[in-house]
């Protein structure tokens, strides 16, 4: 459809577009004043998170500023914030507020949540673009109580905040301080533990030095033992040569036998010149023999007193030998035991130094956590108070006006083009020849051509 044939369209049937134009813009008109007016007042608070904890003076991480700006919009909107509002501002108990809880819920429930719940619909809480502002907006009948709402909602998110940062700080200060006094009580049974366990087995403070010197014992008795058992190996040898002790080393090497063996000598070597030169029988010879015998007689005790030496060495060093070995198990024994006793001291201490690191990390929490409980600031500080309204928010007159004009204008023309799609027309030649696809041959002047088909 050309323009020109929407013109004749909507000339053809103007009542139809001119009807439906006036039936919608006085709808409209009659809606809006049908409507209750209604005043939005817009409060702002703005957050400041280079302080968002100060306690211990930390700062939000970049990445968790729209998580934590989103969290507060929430807080904002909550029940519990809403029902500090209808406490503040007394919202339970305006007149007629009761009547109307008992014929909504019939009594269930309590009149502040249910008021709460009634305040919150007509609130509208939303983060600023970009930008640590949340705005607090409020729409009522009454500019000077939407207001006053906007405002109070305000305080209640500031106090509500508040609390939120104190509360678990005052909780974990009640367990805790509970909890102190049971932890103080472990540290001192830890201690009373090491400090019996010293007393009883009589060990210092520090008793390093002391292990060590009976290490070092131990290792100077090992030593003697491995001399001790040479010593006692080289006289077990000695003694079982005992069988032919002419050749005992102790006996060749002993003065007085090889005097005696050299006096023997001279002795025999006279012997034999007075055999040859005055006879075997002769008393001269007879003497000298005599005193052979008596010189061998020496030599067979002093031999065998130097081989039973060998034999009381060897009982000594048995008998020393034993000595040292039962000297070696008892130190062993005896630094086993001082290791034992350490190990058992390093096991107390670990339990004091455990029980102590526990108690100063419950006390210093403790004392983060009162100093918590005790803060009256918060990050959040209101940046624009909300005022009353000078001109009503809702309805927008001029929006539903103009909205109005555009809807009905375009109603009225899809209605008139709907009866003519379904009961077509013929009012120019044009619509003729399109209609009947054949050539127009003529026109008579003068000719209503809109009456016809």
């Amino acid at each position: 459809m050309t323009i020109i044939q929407l013109l004749r369209l909507v000339r053809a049937r103007w009542r139809i577009v001119l009807l439906t134009f006036v039936l919608v813009v006085g709808a409209a008109a009659a809606l809006n004043a049908y409507l209750p007016e209604k005043y939005t007042s817009t409060a702002s608070v703005v957050i400041d998170v280079r302080q968002a904890d100060f306690t211990y003076g930390s700062t939000l991480p970049g990445q968790t500023l729209t998580s934590y700006v989103a969290t507060q919009v929430d807080i904002i909107s909550s029940v519990r914030v809403a029902q500090r509002v209808v406490e503040m501002l007394e919202l339970d108990k305006l007149p007629g507020v009761r009547e109307r809880w008992l014929d909504k819920t019939g009594g269930e429930g309590t009149l502040v949540s249910w008021m709460a719940l009634v305040v919150k619909d007509n609130l509208e809480v939303y983060p600023g673009r970009d930008s640590n502002v949340i705005y607090i907006s409020y729409s009522g009948a009454n500019p000077e109580r939407a207001a006053a709402i906007a405002n109070a909602f305000a305080q209640a998110y500031i106090e509500t905040n508040l609390e939120l940062k104190v509360d678990p700080a005052r909780q974990y200060s009640e367990w805790s301080s509970g909890r102190s006094q049971s932890l103080r009580d472990e540290l001192e049974s830890a201690r009373k533990r090491l400090s019996d366990y010293q007393q009883e087995h009589g060990i210092v403070a520090v008793d390093d030095e002391r292990l060590d010197i009976e290490v070092a014992r131990l290792s100077e008795l090992s030593s003697q033992l491995s001399t001790a058992q040479g010593q006692r190996a080289d006289s077990a040898s000695r003694l079982s040569q005992s069988s032919s002790p002419d050749t005992l080393p102790e006996v060749m090497q002993n003065s007085l036998i090889q005097s005696l063996k050299s006096d023997l000598a001279k002795l025999e070597t006279q012997r034999d010149q007075l055999s040859v030169r005055l006879g075997s029988n002769h008393p001269e010879r007879q003497r000298v023999e005599t005193e052979i015998a008596g010189l061998r007689g020496k030599i067979r005790a002093e031999t065998k007193r130097v081989a039973n030496s060998l034999s009381t060495t060897n009982l000594v060093s048995e008998s020393r030998l034993t000595e040292i070995k039962a000297a070696v198990e008892a130190q062993k024994a005896h630094v086993l035991q001082l290791r034992a006793q350490r190990d058992q001291i390093a096991v107390l201490q670990r339990d004091v130094e455990h029980a102590q690191n526990t108690f100063d990390l419950v006390t210093q929490r403790l004392a983060q956590s009162n100093l918590e409980k005790q803060t009256q600031q918060t990050n959040v500080v209101v940046l624009t108070p909300a005022i009353p309204a000078t001109r009503p928010s809702s309805p927008k007159v001029m929006r539903n006006m103009a909205l109005s004009v555009v809807m009905g204008m375009t109603l009225g023309f899809g209605l008139a083009y709907l009866l003519e799609f379904f009961n077509p027309r013929v009012r120019s030649r044009d619509d003729l020849a399109t209609s009947l696809e054949a050539p127009v041959l003529g026109v008579i002047p003068g000719a209503n051509m809109a009456s016809k088909h």
